[in-house]
């Protein structure tokens, strides 16, 4: 074979080989400026920590056990037992059947109907959280804690309006929950919902609030809800919702869905809220709020336009309780309220929640507008009656 027909067969392989080798030493060399590109970022895969130098790269642990070990021992599971009487049949009062069959007297038969829930200790001395709806009418209320224990639970009082009651139990060692800062949450936080749903024990889920200041859904009278997409199913009513550090930031309470399945859209109570209302109802047996004794109703543009008012805001005194706070201070109806304490008036139940928030005795400052002149009232806060 000739020397050209040799170097012909042979020198192919031989360039290819050389570009292969070429570009495996630049690949190597890439690969190895990347890890040092990493490390000089100190890039930590495990807890995914941002740089010291570098404080806008994102952050946040890849795991929550610390915050559900803090938190969950103090989340109960609550099972509660009503006795329901069965419904008598019309014969057995029938004087006919009475006279043939002398069985009218034949004992009320009664039968045991369970729900059940979750609940969150509050103090080590027993107290605890849960939904009214839980424990409504129950005869019997059993709470199990995480560690296997259980008691039976005495109801302290109960807040139909929002939805909360207080129990309280007789037990050792109790774990109570560390309470977090709600008005300090922001949307986009992680979160975590602890509780029994569907009975099949203490389960966490987590996601993010998703909306603060929830109100106006007819769930309960007063509404100042958490929002968010941590799944939220029956059995976790009354369970605890906490921040990312396992403090707790509200009382889960209802979802929107009429399948009655969570679908990410989840409400909880605030634990500031949640908390002043357990201490009233220890102290009280009732939660304590402010009364202005008023009947309101939200302007529209049509009422503004009758009024010849150039904005729709404010809402309209529709009726006046006698000798109540508001009769006292000297609002009419027909009154338009601008402000309240110096807060824009925007929204009649956002506006009931202000005054219920205050407490009997509080001074508020209200601007209104009166047969098209504005004036400020001055009116010290009630007790709301039992009988309204």
């Amino acid at each position: 074979m000739s020397l050209s027909r040799l170097t012909q067969f042979i020198g192919w392989p031989v360039v290819t080989g050389l570009l292969l080798g070429f570009c495996i030493i630049l690949w190597v060399n890439s690969d190895r400026n990347g890890e040092q590109k990493f490390s000089d970022k100190n890039f930590h895969i495990g807890n995914l920590s941002p740089s010291a130098s570098n404080p806008n790269e994102w952050s946040g642990p890849i795991s929550y056990s610390d915050a559900v070990d803090s938190a969950a021992p103090a989340v109960v599971n609550i099972y509660t037992r009503t006795k329901l009487k069965s419904r008598r049949h019309p014969l057995l009062d029938d004087p006919l059947f009475r006279h043939f069959f002398n069985n009218s007297d034949l004992p009320q038969q009664e039968r045991m109907q369970s729900a059940l829930g979750s609940g969150v200790i509050i103090s080590t001395e027993g107290y605890l959280l849960t939904n009214n709806h839980v424990i409504e009418g129950a005869d019997e209320i059993l709470v199990l804690l995480q560690d296997g224990r259980e008691a039976q639970a005495t109801l302290i009082g109960t807040d139909p309006e929002s939805d909360l009651a207080v129990l309280k139990i007789e037990l050792d060692r109790l774990t109570a929950i560390n309470l977090g800062d709600p008005a300090n949450a922001h949307i986009g936080d992680v979160v975590l919902a602890i509780g029994n749903p569907f009975g099949v024990g203490q389960t966490v889920t987590q996601g993010i609030i998703s909306a603060t200041g929830r109100y106006g859904l007819g769930i309960n009278t007063y509404e100042n809800y958490i929002q968010t997409d941590a799944a939220i199913n029956p059995g976790n009513s009354g369970g605890a919702l906490i921040d990312a550090r396992g403090n707790l930031l509200g009382i889960n309470t209802a979802i929107l869905d009429k399948t009655g399945f969570s679908v990410g859209i989840g409400f909880a109570i605030p634990a500031d809220t949640a908390i002043r209302a357990m201490q009233d109802l220890v102290s009280y047996g009732q939660v304590v709020r402010g009364w202005l004794g008023i009947e309101a109703q939200q302007m529209t543009p049509e009422l503004a336009m009758s009024f010849k008012l150039q904005s729709s805001t404010g809402v309209i005194i529709t009726a006046i309780y006698n000798n109540s706070p508001a009769h006292k201070a000297g609002l009419r109806p027909g009154d338009i309220i601008l402000r309240m304490n110096d807060i824009a008036v925007s929204d009649g139940r956002l506006s009931m929640m202000q005054v219920a928030q205050g407490r009997p005795g509080d001074e508020i400052e209200i601007e209104v507008l009166r047969n098209g002149e504005a004036m400020v009232v001055n009116a010290t806060l009630g007790v709301k009656p039992s009988n309204n």
